[in-house]
């Protein structure tokens, strides 16, 4: 069982990792990975304050959690279908997480990617 539970949050925490490339893609430098690097305690602490607006994007960070669901799942099932199993519904869960809060910020704040939200 303690596996269960160490497994899901390295997992469902470690995806957001991908983050970084998506800023670094996004901006053509690694600022925020250099930030975390020399004070990782904003990891913990400051999560808020790593990237600034826009750096990583609602889009570009949700398909690259999709890209590696769809990798790693599969490649996970040739290996353990259990593990594979909990993966899926572990990223499942962070997948379905980030789209309601994207969701709600949108709703509340208004957002280029969905123009006059806060007015519906």
């Amino acid at each position: 069982m303690w596996f269960v539970l160490a497994y899901s949050a390295v997992v469902g925490v470690g995806i957001d990792f991908d983050h970084f490339l998506v800023a670094r893609i996004n901006t053509g430098g690694w600022r925020a990975a250099r930030e975390c690097l020399r004070n990782p305690m904003r990891v913990f602490a400051g999560q808020d304050d790593i990237f600034e607006h826009g750096e990583v994007g609602t889009l570009r960070r949700l398909l690259s959690h999709v890209v590696i669901v769809g990798v790693a799942v599969p490649l996970l099932a040739l290996a353990s279908p259990p593990l594979a199993l909990l993966t899926a519904v572990v990223l499942y869960g962070h997948l379905l997480s980030d789209l309601v809060w994207d969701v709600y910020l949108e709703l509340e704040n208004g957002s280029p990617e969905v123009p006059n939200a806060a007015q519906r």
